[in-house]
């Protein structure tokens, strides 16, 4: 593996060396590191692929139409409009309700499953 770590490296000095990284997007910037913390920690690598995809979750979407919802309903002075957006309000909310439940139970379930196996292998 040295040779290829050589290799690599002498190929990104060439790199450097010709300018090849000076018109990078963000190229002189700080990385901008997202706070994961809230993620469990098992979904995190699941959640990075998705976002460098282009793709969110069903609850990041939904929690982006709640708003959207939300946000049009201030602004609507149509009362039949406002009564059909509080409807899609509550479908959404009944939706995204139901995906934090089933993530908590899931969630519990594993932990409790980790924590057998765990008693199984004596640690």
């Amino acid at each position: 593996m040295d040779v290829f770590r050589y290799i690599a490296e002498a190929k990104i000095k060439q790199a450097i060396h010709q300018g090849e990284f000076d018109h990078l997007p963000g190229a002189g910037k700080p990385l901008e590191l997202e706070d994961l913390s809230a993620v469990l920690e098992e979904l995190r690598a699941g959640y990075i692929l998705l976002k460098n995809a282009g793709v969110l979750p069903e609850e990041m979407s939904l929690k982006n139409e709640i708003i959207s919802l939300r946000k049009l309903i201030d602004c609507c002075y149509d009362e039949g409009e406002k009564s059909s957006l509080h409807v899609k309000l509550n479908e959404k909310l009944l939706r995204f309700n139901m995906l934090m439940e089933n993530r908590q139970v899931s969630s519990s379930v594993l932990q409790c499953y980790k924590n057998k196996v765990l008693e199984r292998f004596g640690r």
